[in-house]
């Protein structure tokens, strides 16, 4: 089997790739770098040339090939090589007629529990409490709380001195474990908000709440910074969604620096190189909770990866999702019941693009390059 052709899918805030074959097999894939897109679709077309001709079968060849040919690595490229490769795992699934769970080593368990995002920033804490119970009421048994302060700060910095802040967020985590009862999840999303001292001291009161995850609780750039903070508190931190090589990880975890690490499937370098971190990871009891803020496409690619490996904690799934919104944008919808994501059985990884895909969502790139400001006018991190 070659590759015959490349092809490209702007939809929504997604970029998706179809990789053409003379068995008349298409696979489908997903780039991660959601900021970046169009510079990753350049990227994906810069690597046409060498992907022309090529057996998709090879996609550990492949891979290997595109990330060590070339000088230059970073998001943009390993985006563009996870999308490509995802796609040759479709390929291979659907010419062997198998999900591509069964190439990883086969299932390991028989659905995946998620958790679900609050989309809907609000500054009122009622309407934020009842956001988590809808999300309840919906079947799920864990969400993510955004505890990294607000978007727009008060001009008299009031919502992001030290004590204030880390107050804010204690009670908002306790209003919400108030209205979900103690059989329910909280995932804490700091998204690099805080500080370490700010991260250290919150992480210390808000245990008694029992969250699951902090996530990202300081930048994940400084690897002994993320070990430092996290040998200071009892609550379990989560870290890896920006990373881009298999080899930070295994950085992160020689220092236990994390009890989950979160491999991007669609920004790793594609399901290669995600069952290799959970390899990785499972070596040192660490467990995996796949980054997952993109497409149905980025999601089956997860649930894949999910359904062959024993060390899963729990899937993310995008707020984008829910109710259905982006059902239309592939033939065959994925399920969801009471908490948990079906695991797709049809050949590949379980789901292909509407042909109205474009039409129902028009391309518009998430991002931008005005930064979130604190209340003296410097700049936040994202």
């Amino acid at each position: 089997m070659k590759i015959t052709d490349v092809r490209l899918r702007f939809v929504k805030h997604y970029l998706f790739v179809e990789i053409d074959t003379d068995a008349g097999i298409t696979g489908l894939g997903e780039a991660g770098n959601w900021g970046f897109l169009s510079s990753t679709a350049d990227a994906i077309r810069k690597f046409i040339p060498y992907l022309i001709g090529q057996d998709p079968f090879n996609a550990e060849d492949i891979n290997q090939n595109l990330y060590r040919a070339v000088y230059f690595r970073g998001s943009v490229i390993m985006s563009a090589i996870s999308a490509i490769d995802i796609a040759c795992w479709d390929i291979k699934g659907k010419a062997l007629g198998v999900p591509v769970y069964q190439l990883l080593g086969g299932k390991t368990r028989n659905k995946v529990r998620c958790y679900a995002s609050v989309m809907k920033h609000t500054p009122d804490l009622e309407e934020t409490v009842k956001q988590y119970r809808e999300l309840q009421d919906m079947g799920f048994n864990a969400a993510k709380i955004f505890i990294n302060g607000q978007q727009k700060s008060q001009s008299n910095g009031y919502d992001e001195f030290y004590s204030g802040r880390i107050e804010d967020e204690l009670k908002k985590v306790r209003r919400v474990r108030e209205a979900v009862g103690p059989r329910f999840d909280l995932i804490l999303e700091n998204h690099r908000g805080m500080t370490a001292a700010e991260a250290i001291t919150f992480g210390n009161e808000v245990a008694k709440y029992r969250p699951m995850v902090f996530e990202d609780p300081v930048t994940p750039d400084n690897v002994d910074t993320m070990a430092m903070v996290a040998s200071r508190m009892p609550v379990p931190i989560a870290t890896g969604e920006r990373f881009i090589n298999i080899k930070e990880f295994e950085m992160l975890i020689r220092r236990d620096a994390a009890a989950y690490v979160r491999p991007d499937v669609c920004a790793v370098g594609g399901i290669t190189a995600s069952k290799k971190i959970a390899a990785i990871a499972e070596a040192s009891d660490v467990q995996i909770i796949p980054h997952n803020p993109l497409g149905p496409v980025s999601t089956a690619a997860c649930l894949q990866l999910c359904a062959a490996i024993p060390n899963l904690g729990i899937q993310e799934l995008p707020g984008f999702c829910i109710n259905g919104a982006e059902d239309a944008m592939v033939k065959e919808p994925l399920k969801f019941e009471d908490g948990f994501m079906m695991i797709p059985e049809a050949p590949g990884i379980g789901v292909e693009l509407s042909d109205e895909a474009e039409t129902l969502y028009p391309a518009k790139e998430r991002g931008s390059n005005t930064a979130f400001r604190y209340f003296d006018g410097s700049v936040k991190d994202w």
